[in-house]
C-alpha cells in the first residue's frame, strides 16, 4: 500500500508560479512510477506528467511541456511538480498518483494508488 497526500495548490495570477508536492508513505517509494493528473469542473482527468521509478525518464502533456517540471526526492519520499507561467486553463484540482510498473506512463487505470488532490486556481 502507499499513501499519497498533495499539497502546495492556491490562488496565483497568470504568469505566476506554484510548486505542488506529494508525499508519499508505505512501500519503497523508489518502486514505484509517479504521476501528476488534474480534473477540471465539467472535464475528465487529464495526465499531466510521469517520472519513472528510477527518475531517468519522464513524459510531459503537449499543453505543459516546456512550462511544468516534475521530479522526485528519495531521501524524502516526496514527489514534485514546479509550474511556472501558468494559465488559467492551468486551473484544476491536481492529483498525483503511484504506478508498480515503474515505467513513466500517461494512462490513468496504469496507476494503481491516488491522492485526495490540491486546488490549482489560476485568475486572469
Amino acid at each position: 500500500q502507499v499513501q499519497l497526500v498533495e499539497s502546495g495548490g492556491g490562488l496565483v495570477q497568470a504568469g505566476g508560479s506554484l510548486r505542488l508536492s506529494c508525499a508519499a508513505s508505505g512501500r519503497t517509494f523508489s518502486s514505484y512510477a509517479m504521476g501528476w493528473f488534474r480534473q477540471a469542473p465539467g472535464k475528465e482527468r487529464e495526465f499531466v506528467a510521469a517520472i519513472s521509478g528510477s527518475g531517468g525518464s519522464t513524459v510531459y502533456a503537449d499543453s505543459v511541456k516546456g512550462r511544468f517540471t516534475i521530479s522526485r526526492d528519495y531521501a524524502k519520499n516526496m514527489l514534485y511538480l514546479q509550474m511556472n507561467s501558468l494559465k488559467p486553463e492551468d486551473t484544476a484540482l491536481y492529483y498525483c498518483a503511484a504506478d508498480r510498473s515503474l515505467i513513466a506512463t500517461m494512462t490513468p487505470f496504469r496507476y494503481d494508488y491516488w491522492g485526495q488532490g490540491t486546488q490549482v486556481t489560476v485568475s486572469s
